[in-house]
Order: structure tokens, then C-alpha cells, then sequence
């Protein structure tokens, strides 16, 4: 069977019946018999198309509420059997099997399911057997079967079949690759949709962490025009089936999107999701290479972005802009003066998208903000760290002030802004806020007091009243000194310094008010 492969019977089973009626009209045309299943069957017979039910074929009905259908020899032997060996052939003929060329199968969405926050049981149910069962054996005995597991490749089947009368070996040998790729990216979803749950602890028994396995099912979204510099190849993968990278975010104009682009875009996006818009309003976002330079709520989104702005114009050049939930007319108006690489939003007006539609090199991205997460799963040479997701569940009612003065009601707000904002800047991390707004970040140093340094300059004179949070304790009081001199007032702090006397010490000489929250967040 080296050569072209005549396709006299297809079976067909698919989850997603997109373009299902104009395959199988064509078949049929072609004169191939089609066998299928259920309401793979149902709808090729609504479409008025002969199909033969797989129960006629088998002798037994679905059973198992459809759990059992194709799990039989009258399927698998016509799947598995190698019309090279002429004994293959003779124990067909033997037990009156007819056997098929063609397999057209794609699989019960279990990752939707999960992606729609299906139930457990309602998750399982979406396991399929018999389609993986199907596929793998198809896809292994390619040299006389041909294996479609996507909607996607129905037009090239087609039009090779019509052209050509046959399927080549080529062809049949590049959709055996793509099914058992297909198959092992839903065997690894639901391994680690498993591990997951084990893991949270939802369905676990005994020991649940670390789990055992880790399963990353990647497939390819896109080529990249370069990666982090241009030397650097580059491509975009996302996890196998929905969502899309970035909670299924869409590019709405502009340029291709980089790989910096991506990294930005991702940064921006989780600070924008720390803030609620029911509970904080609008919030604005600037990142930069990974590190948030500006921050800020509004009463609009355009006064939240200007205040965001306002916090660092040199670094927002060229930047990533992020809001938390649909921007408007105003709020992209306000940005028209200031080079951006992307904006990214949940939504947006469409008075707003004709605005940024003047910007043509402007990529506008809608994409969801993000949910809970579950893992956070970094790659290595070699290997993988896990760890659980860096979560912000302080409250104020969960810190304690550690110095006489006490932090104002208005100091309090700037506090647990910063403090969220502190979390996803690059360790060692120091943020400057005002009034619901950073004016000054010290990013990635490798020490605080050059942190703190690098906050104070940058914030000037706006650090006069400011608040100062940092996501780590401070190891001596030097930090301390130096924020008090640029003008800060209140400082937010996890503690656990073997020299935190000497540190609230020094808050209690420059009367400032510090808080102290129990646990740090360092971002590497």
C-alpha cells in the first residue's frame, strides 16, 4: 500500500459536525459508503445524505447512554487490518468484515467543557474512549487507512480524492502524525485536568501534592516574526482546544503581535485583573518590558489611564496599555497623543475602535481577564518547577500596624493598591502611590535600597504624601531613611526581618505609619 489509497468506505464520527453535510455529500458522490454513529448519523441522514447506522454493522445497539458504540472487532478489525498481509485480509473475509478507508473522527469536547466550568461528573462524561480508540488505530495502520481528525483538513482530503482518485501515501502519513498528536494533546488535557483537581484538592485522595505528573499539551497558534531579540526565532502556542493564549484573545487591528508584545500584553492584563470594576471602577495599566510603570483608578477610564500616564511619561512610550473592562470613546482618545504598542481590554465601544483605527501600526486586543489560576508551571533546562498560583488574599483586616501612627483612611486605600500593585512588579519590588496611582517603581534590583532609590527619583516631588509598598520585608532600615527623605509617609511591608526592630524603628523617627502584612510576594 505505498501508493495512492481508493477510498470505497469511510466511517465518520465528529463532536463537531462544522462542515459535516458537504463532506459527506461529497463522499457520497464519490461513491463511497458511509457508515456512522448516533448523531453523527442523524445529522448526515437529516441532510438527506444514505449513511449506514454502526449498530447495523456491529449487530449490537449503543449502549451505556452512547458510552459503547464502536468498541467492537466488526470496527476495529476493518480499522487494523494491514492490506499488505494477505492473512489480515483472509480473516476478514473469514468473519465477514469489510474493512474501511477512510476514518473521519474529532472528540467529545472535554476541554470546552472544562473552559465552560462544566461540573466534575459533567467533565467526565465529555472523556471520550471510542474516538481516541479510533483514531489511534487508524492513524496506526495509516499504510492502509487515511485518519481526518479535523474539520480543517476536510477541503484538502476532498479535493485530493477528487483530483487524484486516491489518497497518497504522503497525505495518509501527514494525517497519522496530526491524529496521534490530536490524541495525545486530549490525553494530556485530561491528565492534567486531573492533577488539577487533585492538586486544589477538589476530588483528592490522601496525598494530593505535588501531583505525580505534570501533562502541558501545547499546539501551534502562529510564527512570530522574531522572538525577544531579532536573531531569535519565535512562535505562539497555546494550550490544546479553548481558550485561546490569553483567555482567548483576538488582535482587532494592527501589526502581527510580537513576542515582547505577548510577554507585555500577559503583564498588563493580570494587573488590570486585580482590580475589579464593580468593586475599584476603572483601572489602567502601563507595562513595560514585563514591569508595570504606571497604575492608576478613576472615575473614567480616561482619567484612569492619564493618571497612569502621569505616573512615568518617559517609560510609557512604546508601552502596553491595559484596562479592566470595555473602553470607550474618551478613554482612547486620551492615549492619542502617546506612542503604544498595544492596548488590551475585555471590550470596547465601537466608537472607541474608530478612534484607534487612525493608528494603523496600533494593535488593539480584545481578550477576558483573567480567572483563578491553578498552577504556575515555569520550564527549565531540562525540566519544570511547579508551584502554587502567587494569590493576593490580604485584607486590611488580616494586617496589623506595627507603629504608633496609625495610616489615614485615604493612606489605607493608596496601602492595599500599592500592595497589589507590588506583587507583579519584577523582586526586589517597591512601589510609590498616590491617590489611587503610582508616581514612581523601582523594578528588578538586586537590592531594595536601589529599588527604593530608583521609586523615589522617578516619583520627584509626587513623593511628598505618597505611600510605599514593598513585596518583600526590608533588611535594614537604610530603605526605611531613604523613603522618608523623598516625602513617603506609610509604608506597607510584610515583616520577618531579623533586624524589623531597628526597621520600625526607624518608621517610628520619621513618623511614619507601617503596616505589616505576614506574607511577601516575590516575583523572579
Amino acid at each position: 500500500m505505498s501508493g495512492s489509497l481508493r477510498v470505497r468506505r469511510a466511517l465518520l464520527a465528529v463532536a463537531d459536525k462544522s462542515g459535516l453535510p458537504a463532506l459527506a455529500a461529497r463522499l457520497g458522490d464519490l461513491g463511497v459508503e458511509l457508515v456512522s454513529t448516533g448523531n453523527t448519523a442523524k445529522a448526515i441522514s437529516d441532510a438527506g445524505i444514505p449513511v449506514t447506522p454502526v449498530s447495523d454493522v456491529t449487530g449490537f445497539p449503543e449502549m451505556l447512554d452512547g458510552r459503547v458504540k464502536t468498541l467492537h472487532p466488526r470496527i476495529h478489525a476493518g480499522l487494523l487490518a494491514d492490506r499488505r498481509k494477505p492473512d489480515h485480509m483472509a480473516q476478514l473475509e473469514q468473519h465477514g468484515i469489510r474493512p474501511f478507508d477512510l476514518v473521519v473522527v474529532n472528540l467529545y469536547p472535554f476541554r470546552e467543557a472544562v473552559a465552560a466550568g462544566a461540573s466534575f461528573d459533567e467533565t467526565i462524561e465529555q472523556i471520550d474512549i471510542g474516538g481516541p480508540a479510533m483514531v489511534r488505530a487508524a492513524a496506526k495502520n495509516f499504510e492502509s487507512v487515511a485518519v481526518v481528525v479535523s474539520p480543517e483538513a476536510y477541503d484538502g482530503v476532498l479535493e485530493e480524492l477528487s483530483r487524484e482518485g486516491g489518497l497518497s501515501r504522503e497525505t495518509r502519513f501527514r494525517l497519522a502524525r496530526e491524529a496521534f498528536a490530536h490524541t495525545a494533546e486530549y490525553d494530556a488535557a485530561i491528565s492534567a485536568w486531573l492533577d488539577q483537581r487533585a492538586a486544589g484538592g477538589a476530588e483528592a485522595e490522601g496525598e494530593a501534592w505535588p501531583p505525580e505528573r505534570l501533562g502541558v499539551a501545547m499546539s501551534l497558534r502562529e510564527s512570530l516574526r522574531y522572538g525577544e531579540n531579532p536573531h531569535q526565532r519565535a512562535a505562539l502556542y497555546g494550550a490544546a482546544g479553548p481558550p485561546a493564549p490569553l483567555g482567548d484573545a483576538r488582535v482587532l487591528q494592527g501589526k502581527e503581535m510580537s513576542f515582547n508584545n505577548w510577554l507585555d500584553a500577559e503583564a498588563a492584563r493580570a494587573v488590570a485583573g486585580l482590580f475589579d470594576f464593580e468593586a475599584d471602577g476603572p483601572c489602567a495599566v502601563i507595562v513595560k518590558h514585563h514591569n508595570p510603570c504606571g497604575v492608576a483608578l478613576g472615575a473614567t477610564f480616561a482619567e484612569a489611564y492619564t493618571k497612569a500616564l502621569d505616573g512615568d511619561r518617559v517609560s510609557a512610550f512604546g508601552g502596553i496599555v491595559a484596562f479592566n473592562g470595555e473602553v470607550d470613546a474618551a478613554a482612547a482618545g486620551s492615549m492619542a497623543d502617546v506612542f503604544t504598542e498595544v492596548v488590551i481590554a475585555p471590550g470596547y465601544a465601537e466608537e472607541a475602535l474608530l478612534a484607534f483605527g487612525a493608528r494603523q501600526n496600533l494593535r488593539v486586543v480584545r481578550a477576558a481577564l483573567p480567572g483563578p489560576p491553578v498552577l504556575d508551571i515555569r520550564l527549565i533546562d531540562g525540566g519544570a518547577l511547579l508551584q502554587d498560583p502567587d494569590v493576593i488574599s490580604e485584607a486590611g483586616d488580616d494586617m496589623r500596624v506595627v507603629t504608633a501612627t496609625r495610616p489615614t483612611e485615604e493612606q489605607w486605600l493608596d496601602l492595599l493598591f500599592a500592595w497589589k500593585v507590588a506583587a507583579r512588579v519584577k523582586s526586589n519590588g517597591i512601589v510609590l502611590v498616590r491617590d489611587l496611582a503610582t508616581v514612581g517603581v523601582g523594578a528588578g534590583q538586586m537590592n531594595r535600597l536601589w529599588s527604593v532609590d530608583i521609586a523615589s527619583r522617578q516619583a520627584g516631588e509626587k513623593a511628598g504624601g505618597a505611600v510605599l509598598a514593598s513585596d518583600a520585608f526590608f533588611p535594614f532600615r537604610d530603605g526605611l531613611d531613604r523613603a522618608a527623605e523623598a516625602g513617603v509617609v506609610a509604608v506597607i511591608q510584610p515583616g520577618g526581618s531579623v533586624r524589623d526592630d531597628e526597621v520600625v524603628a526607624a518608621a517610628e523617627e520619621h513618623g511614619m505609619a507601617m503596616v505589616y502584612t505576614g506574607r511577601r510576594h516575590f516575583r523572579h
